[in-house]
C-alpha cells in the first residue's frame, strides 16, 4: 500500500530501540518521514539510524528515559532543535511484567505505572503543543498510543499491566474529546499477541511458558504489522480519524 502522504512529515517514536517501535521508525522513515528516535539504548538507537539513513531516510537517535521528566523534556529540546516542531507522535514505549499481584511486587507495578501511563504522558506533555499548532496552521496532526487487547481482556497474572494498558486507552479516548475539536487526531491501538522484547522481560516460568505456548498455538502477530497499521492510519486524510484499532492473530478469540 502506498503511504506517500506521509512524506515530510516529522514524527517522535518512543520505544524506538525494538519491537513496535523501531518498526514503526523503519516504515514511516521509509515513506519520507523524518523521524527522531527515542529510547533508553543509545547504541541501539545509533545503530537504527545508521540503517534509516543508508537507505535514504532521515533519522534522529535520542536517548531518554520516559520515566524521567527531565530526561523527556530534554529529549524535546533535542528534537526541536534539529528538526523543529513535530507532527506525529507514537507513543510505542512500553513494558509487561507480570506476576500475580499477591506476589506483592511493588517494584514491578512502579515500573509498569511509570513507563506505561507517566510516561506516555510525560511525551504528550511535551509534543501536544507541537500537534496543536500543526492543526491549526491547517496541517495533519496525529498522537499515536499503543495500548494492547490486555486492556479489555482479562489474562491470570497480568492484571497490573492491563490495567495500566486501559489506563492508556481511557486516556486516548478522553483526549480525543480535547484535541479532536482543536484537529488533533487521537488514535488508540490495541495490538494482540505481537512477537516483541516484552517476554523476554518476565522472570515468572510458567507465565513465560504459556506465553511461548500462545505463540505455538495462536501465530502471533510480528512489530512490522502494527507498524503497517501506524502508516495507514496516520497516512488518511487529515479529517478522518480512525479512533480505535484491536488487532489480532487471526487465530486468537
Amino acid at each position: 500500500m502506498s503511504y506517500d502522504t506521509l512524506a515530510g512529515r516529522t514524527a517522535v517514536v518512543t520505544g524506538a530501540a525494538s519491537g513496535m517501535g523501531e518498526a514503526t521508525a523503519r516504515l514511516l522513515a521509509s515513506h519520507g518521514v523524518r523521524v527522531a528516535l527515542v529510547a533508553r539504548r543509545a547504541e541501539r538507537l545509533a545503530e537504527l539510524a545508521a540503517t534509516i539513513e543508508s537507505a535514504g531516510g532521515q533519522a534522529l537517535p535520542v536517548a531518554a528515559d520516559v520515566t524521567d521528566a527531565s530526561s523527556v523534556d530534554a529529549a524535546a529540546e533535542r528534537v526541536h532543535t534539529t528538526y523543529g516542531p513535530v507532527d506525529l507522535v507514537v507513543n510505542a514505549a512500553g513494558v509487561m511484567l507480570p506476576n500475580p499481584v499477591t506476589d506483592g511486587r511493588s517494584d514491578e507495578w512502579q515500573r509498569m505505572l511509570d513507563t506505561n501511563v507517566a510516561g506516555a504522558l510525560r511525551v504528550i506533555r511535551a509534543f501536544t503543543p507541537d500537534l496543536i499548532a500543526t492543526a491549526e496552521a491547517g496541517r495533519t496532526a496525529d498522537l499515536v498510543n499503543i495500548s494492547s487487547i490486555g486492556a479489555h481482556i482479562a489474562f491470570p497474572g497480568y492484571a497490573v499491566y492491563g490495567a495500566t494498558k486501559a489506563a492508556l486507552t481511557y486516556l486516548s479516548q478522553s483526549l480525543r474529546t480535547e484535541l479532536g475539536p482543536r484537529d488533533v487526531r487521537v488514535t488508540n491501538i490495541e495490538p494482540g499477541l505481537t512477537d516483541t522484547e516484552l517476554g523476554d522481560h518476565i522472570d515468572n516460568a510458567e507465565l513465560s511458558g504459556q506465553l511461548d505456548g500462545m505463540f505455538d498455538a495462536l501465530t502471533g502477530l510480528a512489530a512490522d504489522d502494527i507498524a503497517d497499521l501506524v502508516a495507514y492510519t496516520t497516512s488518511r486524510a487529515r479529517h478522518v480519524n480512525l479512533r480505535q484499532a484491536i488487532v489480532l492473530p487471526t487465530r486468537q478469540a
